[in-house]
């Protein structure tokens, strides 16, 4: 039997538990849909969203930091920081964490980017306790030795030779480098092979130390999941490894960011032996925060967004000179990039670059008629929607959304937002964006002549 004074007591104590706060931020019709968030003492966010209908649920963290955190000297330590939360904590081997989830068909994964880091499980909704413990100790209880780090220096070696075998894939960072240069939004995620044998196991868990506290952390969950549970299994996740001490602490405020773009009309070009030229012709951008994002979206799709396309007409269905071609749009905190790519015979570059540059001179100056804009907003509506049919979308969406922005926005408000788009709209942002100099980056088997021509393009 309990006596009075101990009942007392854990009176006492549960009322000098800190309080978190809960708020629905999107209210979705019978609990479907419903956005839901907790601010937990320590600072730590957790969101969800509520989808009874299925029978997955898929469990992120996200962490506010990417490369564009890192000094020179530390380029490619978040990426290899992703690595190592793997490789072991003081309850798990590399083994047990894997393992884990293997043995009830789930998958597991982590992805670095230039402004943040994700960690995620996608499992069945009776298995996610198992995801959420084993993501959050990954998260709280990495060990980071020392011979984990040597070991894992030769995988990453690997990754960056694979990503230099593939030079459509590595023109991207060629690209970011021509715009951005030698700052940390112009270095690659990965870091070089220079930088990442001078990383140590040290230098490693300070940066671990720094950027992984609660207040940089968003907590995500989508599926066939109960909000309050979802909580009640994190924080005690968290406060089993005293990661919640800090019971005044707050969140971090989205990231702001300092404007590091280059001159324009910069050319960079790697001559490398393979058997297409990859081309990126592309200028500034918006900020993912810049309202105007919705027009330069619906803008991107008209361009080189699919198969109707400007640019994929005019260059491969009209004259067959590349099988791949398409124009992409990157947001960060106070900037943004956009690019078209190609990749083409090397006797062929000129001619694609010089369509490719008319259309967007073309575009600058005179617009898309009504019709084509019609089109794109109907395509960016329903690839929004077809892109979120699963709970690991989801949960990029929302946790993406809580770090980035710090809000949430419901499927059916970025449809409206999109649907709001006027042709005026994306006329305006065509003048602003595509009217700028533009920069090129090249990889390719290109002739000194061929190079030297090159220039011409951005002029």
């Amino acid at each position: 039997m309990t006596s009075r004074s101990s009942k007392a007591t854990a009176r006492t104590s549960t009322e000098a538990r800190p309080v978190a706060r809960t708020q629905t931020l999107i209210k979705g019709a019978g609990g479907i849909g419903t956005v839901r968030r907790t601010t937990l003492p320590g600072g730590l966010r957790i969101v969800t969203e509520t989808l009874p209908s299925v029978r997955s649920a898929t469990f992120g963290i996200w962490a506010h930091v990417g490369s564009r955190d890192e000094t020179p000297a530390l380029n490619g330590a978040t990426h290899y920081l992703e690595h190592l939360l793997f490789k072991g904590t003081t309850r798990r081997s590399a083994l047990d964490i894997s393992s884990a989830i293997d043995a009830v068909g789930g998958e597991m994964n982590a992805f670095t980017a230039k402004e943040y880091t994700c960690y995620y499980a996608r499992v069945l909704d009776s298995d996610l306790p198992l995801a959420i413990d084993v993501v959050c100790d990954m998260l709280t209880g990495s060990l980071i030795r020392e011979e984990d780090v040597d070991v894992e220096r030769g995988a990453i070696l690997e990754e960056i030779a694979m990503t230099e075998d593939d030079p459509g894939d590595c023109v991207h960072d060629l690209f970011a480098h021509t715009m951005f240069g030698d700052t940390p939004l112009g270095r690659p995620v990965l870091g070089t092979v220079d930088t990442v044998n001078a990383l140590t196991a040290d230098r490693i868990r300070r940066f671990y130390k720094k950027h992984y506290d609660p207040t940089h952390l968003v907590v995500a969950c989508a599926g066939n999941v109960d909000h309050n549970k979802v909580v009640r299994l994190v924080r005690a996740a968290f406060e089993k490894a005293g990661a919640l001490t800090r019971t005044d602490a707050t969140p971090i405020a989205p990231r702001e960011g300092h404007r590091s773009l280059r001159t324009a009309g910069r050319v960079e070009l790697i001559g490398r032996k393979t058997e297409q030229a990859h081309v990126v012709l592309g200028m500034p951008g918006l900020a993912r925060t810049d309202e105007r994002r919705w027009a330069l979206g619906v803008l991107n799709t008209a361009l080189g967004g699919g198969m109707s396309s400007r640019l994929f007409q005019e260059v491969r269905e009209k004259r067959g000179l590349a099988y791949s071609v398409y124009s992409y749009t990157s947001g960060f905190a106070d900037c943004g990039l956009f690019g078209v790519y190609a990749g083409c015979r090397p006797s062929q570059v000129h001619d694609v670059l010089k369509i490719c540059r008319d259309e967007l001179d073309q575009v600058a100056e005179h617009g898309l008629p009504d019709e084509e804009i019609d089109r794109a907003i109907g395509q960016l509506k329903g690839s929004t929607v077809l892109g979120l049919e699963d709970t690991g979308a989801l949960m990029n969406r929302i946790g993406k959304s809580e770090l980035c922005w710090g809000e949430q926005m419901s499927v059916d408000e970025m449809l409206t937002r999109i649907g709001m788009v006027t042709p005026d709209d994306v006329r305006a942002v065509a003048r602003d964006v595509l009217g700028r100099r533009p920069s090129l980056s090249v990889i390719g088997p290109l002739k000194d002549k061929q190079a030297s021509r090159l220039h011409d393009t951005v002029a």
